[in-house]
């Protein structure tokens, strides 16, 4: 799909910050603020504004921890529909929060969420390895997340000075 200019702007302001109000972003789009609500309206239509995400670090709400692992599958492709299937099969799973095809040793890279290290390990023994035509699973559990989908974690430490010590 071809974007106007502003269309495009408007894409720019809100992945940076989808909680601004539309007269915000009528200001830093240089348009009127009926051309930013007709823009966001015809973006999500056309599905290329696909979600609204909250970044959530569940690891400070007392009794939400969780577990996440991100998982590489072997798979081997089916004839005409090469990785797609099975992709779309994992993909259904509600534990998959996101699924990639990777160039490399291995073709699916998954990240799953779970409540417990067992919880996970029951999903690829039970569900994810059984799929036909996975041929293999290597599991990675994540033990801090430091920073996601550009935003740092390590926040509290923002005022410090990060000037690196030059020593003779």
């Amino acid at each position: 799909m071809q974007l106007s200019k502003e269309e495009i702007e408007i894409l720019k302001i809100i992945e940076e910050n989808h909680k601004l109000p539309i007269e915000s972003i009528a200001l830093m789009a240089m348009c009127s603020e009926d051309a930013v609500s007709a823009a966001i309206q015809k973006l999500e239509q056309a599905k290329i504004i696909m979600s609204y995400p909250t970044l959530i670090d569940w690891s400070k709400v007392e009794g939400q921890e969780g577990v996440i692992a991100m998982i590489d599958v072997k798979v081997t492709p089916k004839r005409g529909v090469g990785f797609n299937e099975v992709a779309e099969r994992i993909s259904r799973f509600p534990e998959v929060s996101s699924l990639y095809l990777m160039s490399g040793a291995y073709d699916l890279s998954i990240t799953i969420e779970g409540k417990t290290m067992n919880q996970i390990a029951q999903f690829v023994s039970e569900k994810l390895s059984t799929i036909e035509n996975v041929v293999s699973t290597t599991t990675h559990f994540m033990l801090k997340k430091y920073k996601h989908d550009g935003v740092n974690f390590n926040s509290g430490n923002e005022d410090k000075d990060r000037r690196m010590v030059v020593s003779p």
